[in-house]
């Protein structure tokens, strides 16, 4: 029924395995056909009964036969293939979902995130090796409320060196940092509520918020962070319970909040009794360190965010947020409303990751690529005439708006047609409307394909 070669890379359950699959795929075994006994297939390919057992038991847990009691196998039926559906829009549906699952677009130009070989995958591998070995209550049981004790702690220390004192327990680990925005969204906004965020800003925090019945205002992004004239005028008259910022290494601009800046807008939320939510995702891709608001305001009125995605692996899903006492225990009880505890192992194999000795050296390597292709995407893309916003020197992004002669739609959907992720700046305005600006990854945008396909759109 099946030939098996022993010498093959591929063990033979893998064999077994493919073989059948292969063999109900062309129609040879149909649906509702007896496969041999695990006995007798063994018998017919010279190989162990246990690894034939196997074999059928990953069939089973994959669907494509069914064990029935006494009986024995027998093919399972399938659902008759359909045609996949046409490609979506590319628009602000298309950026909050199904960005994450088009596998069509291979070149993220406008993606969020970093490439998976810029990732630490030597040091996530690791850390998932030493998981085997870890006690039971990690592996099987649930975690602390607040998340690992000693992540907790560690990320005390960490916080510290950026000036940021915040103890063990004013800290609450959350699932990635959108989990954080969403407590702090749900402790402080109700619908009807006025919201301050930064225009353009981050579009996922920017659908929460409508999504939760908020009234947006957008705070125009300068070079050295917010519009504190315009954030003033508008604190002033539309009495807003919160300010949403995203201050070093800003998505979609790249710039960062200077201290000057910081100590005008901690003014203004005391003058004007709102809070503030400073989302530091990229804090560690800081090639100078800058102080950050919750340092200057030291967890008063500042509720601050940050994430391992950027640094380590967007699949561990980690991040965390820090406030003051009052504020961490009720951002508590919303997690564990939601969804009880984080787990405990990705929260495990975060701090295997963080203490290996090598993160270090991976956060250093990784400061001076971004450094090196920001310069180079900043120069080849005004080589094609477009206007970088600010030159920044670190980070994921670069804000550039496109020459006079392309339609932004146009040269939108003709990306994605040629498997390119643009991301068009209407995405990030919470006024709405629409924008000649485009957020580029400049790690993914590091790339002469990008560039060639460009020039073409221009004629050149």
């Amino acid at each position: 029924m099946l030939q098996l070669d022993p010498k093959a890379l591929a063990p033979l359950t893998e064999q077994i395995v493919q073989g059948l699959i292969a063999k109900i795929e062309r129609g040879l075994l149909n649906e509702g056909v007896r496969l041999p006994s695990v006995r007798g297939l063994a018998q017919s390919c010279g190989v162990s009964p246990f690894t034939v057992a196997e074999a059928y038991n990953r069939l089973v847990a994959a669907g494509w036969i069914q064990s029935q009691r006494a009986r024995g196998y027998f093919v399972a039926a399938r659902a008759p293939l359909r045609s996949p559906p046409p490609r979506a829009p590319v628009d602000e549906d298309w950026l909050l979902s199904r960005v994450y699952e088009d596998r069509e677009l291979a070149l993220q130009a406008g993606g969020g995130w970093l490439p998976p070989d810029w990732l630490y995958e030597d040091g996530v591998r690791s850390a998932l090796r030493a998981m085997a070995r870890a006690p039971a209550e990690v592996l099987a049981g649930y975690g602390h409320p607040q998340g690992l004790p000693e992540l907790r702690q560690h990320l005390q220390w960490r916080l510290a060196l950026r000036g940021i004192e915040a103890p063990a327990d004013q800290l609450v680990l959350t699932h990635g940092a959108s989990q954080g925005l969403d407590l702090a969204l749900r402790l402080l906004v109700r619908p009807g509520d006025t919201v301050l965020i930064d225009s353009p800003g981050y579009s996922t925090l920017i659908a929460a918020l409508l999504g939760h019945g908020a009234r947006l205002l957008g705070v125009p992004r300068l070079a050295n962070g917010p519009d504190v004239a315009e954030l003033a005028r508008l604190a002033a008259e539309a009495r807003p319970v919160a300010f949403f910022t995203n201050s070093a290494l800003h998505n979609p601009t790249g710039t960062t909040t200077s201290p000057a800046t910081a100590h005008q807008v901690l003014k203004l939320a005391e003058r004007c009794d709102f809070r503030v939510i400073e989302d530091d995702p990229f804090a560690d891709l800081l090639t100078t360190p800058v102080p950050s608001l919750a340092s200057l305001d030291g967890l008063q009125r500042v509720i601050y965010l940050g994430s391992f995605s950027k640094t380590l692996s967007p699949a561990l899903r980690l991040g965390y947020l820090a406030a003051d006492g009052q504020t961490v225990a009720r951002a508590t009880q919303l997690k564990m409303s939601a969804g009880l505890t984080g787990s405990a192992i990705m929260e495990s194999a975060a701090l295997t990751m963080l203490t290996d000795g090598h993160h270090r050296t991976h956060l250093d390597r990784l400061r001076e690529r971004l450094a090196e292709a920001h310069s180079r995407v900043s120069r080849r893309l005004g080589e094609l005439g477009w206007q970088v916003f600010h030159p920044a020197s670190g980070g994921l992004f670069l804000w550039a708006q496109a020459p006079a002669e392309l339609d932004v739609d146009t040269l939108t959907e003709r990306a994605a047609q040629a498997g390119i992720a643009l991301a068009p700046g209407r995405f990030y305005l919470p006024e709405g409307g629409s924008s000649r600006h485009f957020r580029f990854n400049v790690a993914w945008s590091d790339n002469s394909r990008l560039y060639g396909w460009l020039a073409a759109q221009l004629g050149r």
